[in-house]
């Protein structure tokens, strides 16, 4: 088969479709035949090459996928050949205190497939029965593929973690990306006032289509002041930064009394300067989150399939043109997520 893979870190000239061995599912594992992939920042930082975290090379990156089985492994008991299905990334222990508590993605041996173990963007997978979920007829295979990773993230951040209420206020930054498309909707199914940035006006334009009450373009005005005057001076309950970098201190700037600071990930930059006197003066709440857990994954998902949420996809290009995917991203081009697809797929 054909698969993604790079043999060091680096820039995106690392990147090659190349021949592997086909995978074939062991005790436990399912072989998808993959129709569709999706790409996540975490796919730029693995290229890069993330501290601590030692691959196996080549390694085949890719945290999001869908398509169908082809077959399955010895134990298997929730999937046959013929089922459409998608893959959630998170690999927990079940046996350790959190996964007993029902906080899978707080295990203590937590681990991603694409991120520390070989990934999905490949024409087939090997991957554990428990990493898949099932996909309706009905569903295109762009929507099962992008949908998984960053809607559980932006669920769990607010719904489970930030404990949004109707009637709060919630400002998400960087709304063109993947995690951010699905906070605006997200916040909005909740009943909230939705605040969202972005770099140009077609971007913004895009998050209003999807529930957004005010937009602010971060590229012409900072958003914290922008946010003093909209709010009247009094701030959001809460908001989503997974950006990081300059964006933490006027992240905290813009929160009310008593607001939270939910984040998931730190695109540009994983350690800024944190304003303490800001924090304690103004009783601020600051949440870690990752992932999710599979009743959550469920429930979001739930919404997605049946068209309550929307996965907006910037671009669909095949697997062997994944440079070009990582270009997309780490360029900040369009809104939503960027899918790659087995050359193979679209041969046919």
């Amino acid at each position: 088969m054909h698969a993604v893979q790079f043999a060091d870190h680096g820039d995106r000239d690392v990147i090659e479709y190349a021949q592997r061995p086909d995978p074939s599912a062991g005790r436990g594992e399912v072989l998808v035949d993959v129709k569709a992939g999706a790409l996540n920042h975490l796919d730029v930082w693995t290229r890069r090459g993330l501290p601590g975290i030692d691959l196996e090379m080549p390694h085949v990156p890719g945290s999001d996928m869908a398509g169908v089985v082809e077959s399955v492994g010895d134990g298997v008991t929730r999937f046959e050949p013929g089922d459409r299905v998608a893959l959630t990334a998170g690999v927990s222990c079940g046996e350790c205190e959190f996964c007993r508590d029902g906080e899978e993605s707080q295990c203590v041996n937590y681990h991603l497939i694409g991120e520390h173990v070989p990934g999905v963007h490949a024409e087939y997978a090997a991957v554990p029965e428990d990493n898949l979920v099932a996909v309706p007829v009905g569903v295109d295979w762009e929507t099962a593929a992008a949908a998984p990773l960053v809607f559980q993230t932006a669920w769990r951040m607010l719904m489970t973690r930030a404990e949004l209420r109707a009637g709060e206020s919630v400002l998400v930054l960087g709304a063109s990306g993947g995690v951010g498309h699905a906070a605006v909707q997200i916040a909005d199914f909740a009943g909230a006032e939705v605040f969202a940035t972005a770099s140009t006006d077609e971007k913004l334009e895009y998050a209003r289509e999807i529930g957004a009450d005010h937009v602010v373009n971060y590229e012409e005005t900072d958003f914290a002041s922008e946010l003093y005057e909209l709010t009247d001076g009094r701030g959001v309950d809460v908001v989503v930064d997974h950006v990081g970098g300059e964006t933490w201190d006027d992240s905290l700037k813009s929160l009310a009394k008593g607001g939270r600071l939910v984040t998931c990930g730190a695109t540009a930059g994983a350690t800024p300067e944190t304003n303490i006197n800001r924090v304690f003066w103004n009783q601020l709440s600051i949440l870690g989150s990752t992932m999710a857990t599979p009743g959550e994954v469920d429930d979001v998902l739930a919404k997605v399939w049946d068209g309550t949420f929307e996965v907006r996809v910037r671009d669909r290009l095949p697997m062997s043109e994944t440079a070009r995917a990582h270009e997309l991203l780490e360029d900040r081009e369009g809104f939503g997520k960027v899918v790659v697809v087995p050359d193979s797929e679209l041969d046919e």
